[in-house]
């Protein structure tokens, strides 16, 4: 128990780091998997191309590839930011990919028939997705989408080898000064489990209140 209560600052600000950084790159990642998956179902053969270009790059490249991409890659191109934005950014992107083959699936799901009665009132492609297809697509991907943030907030350790502040990367503090190791990955562990626990209870309140009934 010494473990934590003797570093619990740095435990808490670990802890903190990873909860920051998976609400702003889950936030991230639902927009462009919401924007991806727009572009998979758009009328737009370029747009359709570029949608199925981003999920095949990026559900086939390793995450850790994409950091060292985006940590060290484009610094070369004169785009200079914090460690922690460029993390959000990798991870966002990688997992909206993710997103948006989540979203397109339920997209299939929808009558194509709504989709031609909101055409048929004169509601443009864009404005028939997002008031009559995406609502409902979403009420039926609320479970996998929630699995898909549970598994960012879990890969968002990664962001620890990369100068970023999170939760995993305390072990290196604490292990320098000669704490055991088990322990110190046991309070890690439950710090992950806090987090993943909580995105849980919250999908699962939103498909109780909004999922579609099985």
């Amino acid at each position: 128990m010494n473990v934590l209560t003797d570093n619990f600052s740095t435990y808490g600000k670990g802890f903190l780091g990873t909860v920051e950084l998976s609400v702003y790159a889950s936030l991230l990642a639902l927009v462009l998997g919401f924007l991806m998956a727009s572009f998979r179902v758009a009328p737009v053969a370029s747009l359709r191309f570029f949608g199925t270009a981003w999920v095949t790059v990026l559900r086939n490249t390793p995450l850790t590839l994409l950091f060292f991409a985006v940590l060290l890659g484009l610094p070369r191109f004169g785009l200079v930011l914090p460690f922690q934005l460029f993390a959000v950014l990798a991870l966002g992107c990688y997992t909206s990919a993710f997103i948006c083959e989540a979203l397109r699936s339920g997209i299939n799901t929808v009558p194509r028939g709504q989709g031609e009665a909101a055409r048929s009132l004169g509601m443009t492609f864009g404005q028939t997705l997002s008031a009559v297809v995406l609502p409902q697509a979403f009420r039926s991907v609320i479970a996998p989408v929630g699995s898909t943030l549970i598994a960012l907030a879990k890969n968002s350790a990664i962001a620890g080898a990369f100068s970023v502040t999170e939760l995993l990367g305390t072990y290196r503090t604490l292990s320098e000064l000669g704490y055991n190791i088990i322990w110190t990955f046991v309070w890690i562990a439950l710090g992950y489990l806090i987090i993943t626990l909580t995105i849980s209870a919250l999908f699962h309140l939103m498909e109780k209140r909004w999922g579609v009934a099985r």
